[in-house]
């Protein structure tokens, strides 16, 4: 199979969008392990900043939403010209890929550069590296086990 025939763009923006939601809906509000900013001087600690990271977390869905729909519009367009059968593992794996990014840019980024939340942030403070790490490691296995997939013939 020709891997140039799939759209791995969009399956990209597809993991992306699904790596976001998975974080912003498992773990800012099922776990509440985190809001977007709870470590940057916003603890969940009064009203005003959980409104505060409420929004936050609101525009933090708006950007996964739109790379969902980046991802959508973008494989609609593809299926929509003559291609060959787009194998399974070619979708899986720049689905992978893109929730691997997710992980791997928010948890440098957010976790790490910014220091704006952090991954468990109900476990105490000196474990919350560990947290942060395994989220990373989890990205980068997915972004290489993609990759893998994507990749095979």
């Amino acid at each position: 199979m020709d891997r140039s025939s799939f759209p791995t763009a969009a399956g990209i923006l597809l993991g992306l969008g699904l790596g976001g939601f998975f974080d912003g809906i498992v773990l800012h509000q099922i776990l509440q392990w985190h809001h977007m900013a709870t470590s940057a001087g916003y603890p969940p600690d009064s009203v005003e900043n959980l409104q505060l990271n409420t929004l936050l977390d609101g525009l933090f869905h708006t950007a996964t939403y739109l790379f969902l729909l980046g991802g959508l519009v973008l494989l609609w367009r593809a299926a929509r010209k003559p291609h060959p059968l787009w194998p399974a593992r070619a979708f899986l794996g720049t689905v992978l890929m893109g929730f691997g990014l997710f992980n791997l840019c928010e948890g440098v980024v957010n976790h790490q550069i910014l220091g704006i939340h952090h991954v468990n942030e109900t476990v105490p403070r000196s474990q919350w590296i560990w947290w942060d790490m395994a989220f990373l490691i989890w990205g980068a296995a997915m972004l290489f086990g993609g990759w893998a997939l994507w990749r095979k013939r």
